[in-house]
């Protein structure tokens, strides 16, 4: 009788996750979750499919596949990485993003999972959003998390992709948002912004940070600063027309990696990476689109860690 209930006042969703966990977690057959739910196996197939659809199955591959262990390897060679992950591919045409989410995922948990108090410093964008989307929850109060970026979009609202609130949820470690947006009006606007004692606090901490994850944004087409109206068609112009081939941060740089020294660069009110050794500096990145954003990124030692698919790696590799 609570049976019935339960399957009377069940949602879709709430079925499509049953019937997940009996096939994922539980190793059910279709046969099996079809008997278990009352249900036809066409419609215990169909229940399957649905929890993949909307996201409520995440899936780690635990086995290193030696092809990307191999790639990894090279690109540490040959880039002169601190830290390289490579992830399997799902082929072309799909959204790289899916592919690299997981593994970025699990670096992160990897380094939140350190006994000793680290500064883990966090830029913001899709990318970014999908890794932590895909990270467990994890309880280690010992380590600060701190935003490298603002996390104000140009219409004053909180970004739709700013991650440190959702990192610290899941960490439950104190956290330093930077209150303050991407990109400031004018330069005197930013040197105010970036004047203000919170943002000074929140900007020596990223600054100083032991580790930082961030994003790669391309110049080319219609780029994430121009998508999300950070900036104007005519200053995305501007940049390329200085040579601008990608942004981390915001900050725009050329084919060598050099960070641009006049246009939007000047109203940039978020922390700047700077090439210090010692410091692990991960680049989460994947897709045709990106390449030259990555590469330019790569030789010029913006970043010593990369996490990335095997088409990516390949090509940053030929």
């Amino acid at each position: 009788m609570s049976g019935r209930r339960e399957e009377e006042t069940a949602t879709p969703l709430d079925q499509a996750a049953r019937a997940a966990w009996l096939y994922y977690v539980g190793g059910a057959t279709q046969d099996q979750i079809a008997a278990e739910m009352g249900i036809s196996r066409q419609r215990a197939q169909r229940l399957v499919a649905k929890a993949v659809a909307e996201g409520l199955i995440h899936v780690r591959l635990e086995h290193r596949v030696s092809r990307c262990m191999e790639l990894e390897r090279a690109l540490t060679r040959k880039y002169g990485l601190k830290r390289a992950r490579v992830a399997l591919s799902l082929g072309k045409g799909a959204d790289p993003v899916k592919a690299i989410a997981p593994v970025a995922a699990e670096e992160l948990e990897r380094i939140f999972a350190t006994p000793e108090p680290l500064v883990v410093a966090l830029g913001t964008g899709r990318t970014l959003r999908a890794m932590v989307e895909e990270m467990r929850a994890i309880d280690c109060p010992q380590h600060r998390i701190a935003s490298l970026n603002g996390n104000m979009a140009p219409d004053g609202t909180a970004s739709a992709f700013d991650v440190i609130m959702r990192v610290a949820d899941k960490v439950r470690a104190r956290h330093y948002p930077m209150p303050l947006p991407l990109v400031a009006a004018t330069p005197e606007e930013r040197d105010l912004f970036i004047s203000l004692p919170p943002v000074v606090r929140a900007r020596a901490l990223a600054e100083n940070a032991d580790v930082a994850f961030v994003g790669v944004g391309e110049m080319g087409g219609e780029p994430p600063l121009l998508k999300d109206g950070f900036l104007t068609a005519e200053e995305i112009g501007e940049l390329r027309a200085q040579g601008a081939v990608g942004e981390i941060t915001g900050w725009a740089y050329d084919d060598s990696g050099t960070y641009l020294q006049t246009g939007a660069n000047a109203r940039i009110a978020g922390v700047r990476l700077e090439r210090v050794a010692e410091k692990l500096i991960v680049a989460i990145a994947a897709g045709a689109k990106k390449r030259a954003a990555i590469k330019a990124a790569l030789k010029g030692g913006l970043v010593n860690g990369l996490i990335t698919d095997e088409i990516t790696a390949e090509a940053l590799l030929s």
